[in-house]
């Protein structure tokens, strides 16, 4: 069942735009910092995407893009992570995650389960595929099917009680 929800769009014309975006950009550095005390959590969790999702899907592509190509630069440059040789491919994905979360939410300006997996599918297969043409092996492109299936389902259930509490914002 799907919940009304209204996107605000902010553009960089507003300082607010500025603030909301260093807000997801610092909840997509800290976030992946917590994943990364497990072994393997970054891979698993995903963490460097639930921010993205978040700015994107309540708050329009203008942030959601800012913080997706900023997010994955300064947590390489700050801590290593990703490292700067799959960094391309955390952009690439970052870039659709972005840009599908703002296209559903403004087209459907609903919110449920149904909408941010399709949000999460596109972006993966996408950019998976993308991911697979680059480095000429379908296993490797397609590795977070494998492994983050988890991290896939904690961006739709756990996005989706963010965004749920946001809408009465």
């Amino acid at each position: 069942m799907a919940t009304t929800f209204f996107v605000r769009n902010i553009n960089f014309s507003a300082a607010r735009a500025y603030l909301l975006s260093g807000a997801f950009i610092l909840g997509n550095l800290l976030l992946p910092q917590l994943c990364h005390l497990t072994p393997y959590g970054g891979n698993i969790l995903l963490p460097i995407y639930f921010f993205t999702l978040i700015a994107a899907y309540k708050f329009g592509w203008q942030v959601g893009i800012a913080t997706a190509i900023l997010s994955p630069l300064m947590n390489s440059a700050l801590f290593g992570m990703p490292p700067v040789a799959v960094l391309p491919f955390i952009l690439i994905k970052s870039a659709l995650l972005a840009t599908v979360a703002a296209v559903v939410a403004g087209k459907t300006q609903k919110l449920s389960i149904l909408h941010l997996l399709v949000v999460v599918l596109v972006y993966q297969i996408v950019g998976s595929s993308i991911e697979s043409l680059i480095l000429g092996d379908f296993a490797a492109g397609m590795v977070d099917f494998k492994l983050a299936f988890s991290g896939m389902l904690i961006q739709v259930v756990g996005g989706y009680l963010l965004l749920k509490a946001l809408a009465k914002k």
